[in-house]
């Protein structure tokens, strides 16, 4: 009856393994989601200042002390 109960415990550590994968990748995966809040405002504020930077200069490229650069050469 022992043997019964003590019987081979081939295979066990692969499946350790894969729940300790499963454990890690989920944890990542709740990492990735929450970086990903931070990192989305980070672009919009961003995009949200150069708009603002853009609307705000003049057609001739004067702003109140702001520097612009055009593309095209000096004296054009």
């Amino acid at each position: 009856m022992r043997g019964v109960f003590r019987g081979s415990d081939q295979g066990q550590d692969l499946a350790d393994y894969c729940l300790l994968t499963a454990l890690i990748a989920l944890i990542a995966l709740g990492v990735f989601v929450h970086m990903s809040g931070g990192i989305q405002g980070m672009w919009s504020g961003a995009g949200t200042t150069l708009t603002a930077a853009n609307t705000t200069a003049g057609p001739e490229g004067s702003t109140t002390g702001a520097t612009t650069t055009t593309s095209q050469p000096a004296g054009q």
